[in-house]
């Protein structure tokens, strides 16, 4: 069995894979101050609540965009599991082409992401990861990394919001049943959501501007991105293993 971890901002979440299926997920809350024992806790008994043990790990492959955490969790693997990680950076072979201008500068998480995506349903490819923050990456016909956006995530863009206006309340991010608001809270939330929808789909019609008329598949993943593909046709498929595919390829692809 294969252990990935995809170490995110706002959450860690692990996926344990056994064969070429995942057999169970689950979420941490990222803290930077969380020691390797704590983490190391949390693993097993994650473990044990699917029905295994540490014996049974036969690796663990880990996925970070957040370096203070590492050493913490890096050393929760050894001391638990006994086991040294593979990490998704410079110097594993991922399959991929990325010519963007800081090829090392691009996020471990959308690597991942763009491989899963890329060898699940082909190229050309545009993967909207919908994360603390929202990114698009265009993966050409050819498995090329040539192009991305960047973007301020709902959740973060809600946060300034009620952070930065003295009366307006921390309402829950949701798709609201009308635009129709008729309160501070109701209002909110269709502002919130209309309008990164909005983003979303402009977003997605540019890059089809840009590349000319290309006929690429928008393949969207990300703790919010389902939510959003129910309510736009410019999304083809919401796949939340996203991130563990490419993980278990990547593993694949280097397995010692």
């Amino acid at each position: 069995m294969l252990v990935a971890v995809d170490i995110g901002n706002t959450n860690i979440v692990l996926g344990f894979l056994q064969d070429d299926d995942i057999v169970g997920t689950y979420r941490i809350t990222t803290k930077a101050n969380h020691t390797s024992d704590e983490y190391g806790l949390f693993l097993t008994e994650f473990l044990r609540m699917s029905g295994f043990t540490p014996r049974d790990v036969d690796d663990v492959i880990i996925c970070s965009v957040v370096p203070k955490v590492m050493h913490s969790f890096r050393a929760s693997i050894i001391k638990f599991l006994g086991l040294e990680p593979m990490v998704v950076g410079p110097g594993v072979k991922t399959g991929m082409n990325v010519r963007v201008d800081d090829p090392k500068s691009l996020g471990a998480d959308i690597l991942a992401d763009c491989v899963g995506a890329y060898r699940t349903y082909g190229g050309p490819v545009l993967v909207a990861d919908f994360g603390t923050a929202t990114t698009f990456t265009h993966v050409s016909a050819d498995g090329v990394i040539d192009a991305g956006v960047i973007t301020t995530g709902i959740r973060a863009g809600a946060a300034a919001l009620w952070g930065d206006t003295a009366q307006l309340p921390e309402v829950e991010i949701t798709r609201p049943t009308t635009i129709l608001g008729t309160n501070t809270k109701t209002c909110m939330q269709a502002g919130l959501y209309y309008t990164f929808l909005g983003g979303v789909e402009r977003t997605i019609d540019q890059f089809r501007r840009e590349l000319q008329g290309e006929h690429f598949q928008v393949i969207a993943t990300g703790g919010l991105g389902r939510v959003f593909a129910d309510d736009t046709d410019l999304i083809d498929v919401y796949d939340p293993d996203l991130i563990f595919k490419g993980m278990l390829l990547i593993y694949q692809r280097n397995a010692r």
